[in-house]
């Protein structure tokens, strides 16, 4: 069905356009979508500091996916002299720039890579890392199948992964019917694939790795909502006009993470 609003403008579903907040130009869809050729200003060039602390032991072949311009790479191999690192990344300006940082880049989509075309070797690898990465695949669970075949026996998986359960995503989506893709952050435009917590560990154990454990960035502008609300638990929670009950200090920790950090192994049974 089709209204008007009070200028005769076509309303649909009774909601006008004027009611949508503007977003800056150029548009996330047109800055952001062009992965392989973005330039290499786009990838923040910084160190996951959060995801190099729940590294365990002393690391010596690492294969990171994603390695965007190979500065956690980079500061890897600053901590762990040993290390030598292999990066995959279908950036082409960023693999340029990993490339003067870290050990070996391979330019390509991990969906694409021919792993023994490369020289890859099945438990080659000691330590996997993926920084942000499972949920810009297609198919993150065939892309864990696959890599697991070159980590050694007992070899540690280290992934950060977005949460798609953060109060102000759900707030925003279940209060004001906004779910506003932007060019970075927990709605980036290029995320394909969006996980919980329960879905990264199911994830993990569907693919051959067993979690050990598992941490959480908080977000900043809920600092200070979860330092209150996590001492009170179980508690009644309100946000805007939703209202949660009985909810459990794991569950506020949850609703509060920005982005998990989780470490896992290969599980020799899968």
């Amino acid at each position: 069905m089709i209204l008007a609003d009070k200028f005769g403008n076509p309303l649909r579903n009774g909601i006008s356009m004027a009611q949508v907040a503007p977003v800056r130009r150029p548009y996330a869809w047109q800055s952001c979508l062009d992965v392989e050729g973005q330039d290499v200003g786009h990838y923040l060039d910084y160190v996951n500091q959060p995801l190099l602390g729940i590294i365990s032991g002393e690391p010596r072949r690492v294969l990171e996916l994603g390695c965007a311009g190979g500065r956690f790479g980079q500061e890897l191999k600053l901590r762990y002299p040993g290390a030598t690192v292999v990066g995959i990344e279908a950036g082409r300006a960023a693999a340029a720039l990993a490339a003067t940082r870290i050990d070996r880049v391979i330019c390509s989509r991990i969906e694409d890579i021919d792993f023994a075309a490369e020289g890859l070797k099945e438990g080659e690898f000691d330590t996997l890392v993926a920084a942000d990465v499972f949920e810009h695949l297609v198919n993150p669970w065939d892309a864990l199948v696959r890599a697991r075949t070159l980590l050694a026996p007992g070899a540690q998986l280290v992934a950060s992964i977005p949460n798609a359960r953060n109060l102000m995503v759900v707030e925003a989506l279940v209060c004001a019917g906004r779910y506003p893709y932007a060019e970075r952050g927990l709605l980036d435009i290029t995320h394909l694939r969006f996980f919980t917590l329960i879905e990264i560990v199911r994830m993990f154990e569907e693919t051959g790795f067993r979690v050990e454990g598992h941490a959480s960035t908080v977000s900043p502008p809920l600092v200070a909502w979860h330092r209150e609300h996590r001492g009170r638990a179980p508690a009644k929670v309100d946000v805007g006009r939703m209202s949660l009950s009985n909810v459990t200090s794991a569950e506020i920790d949850e609703l509060c993470a920005e982005v998990f950090l989780v470490r896992a192994r290969r599980a020799e049974s899968a």
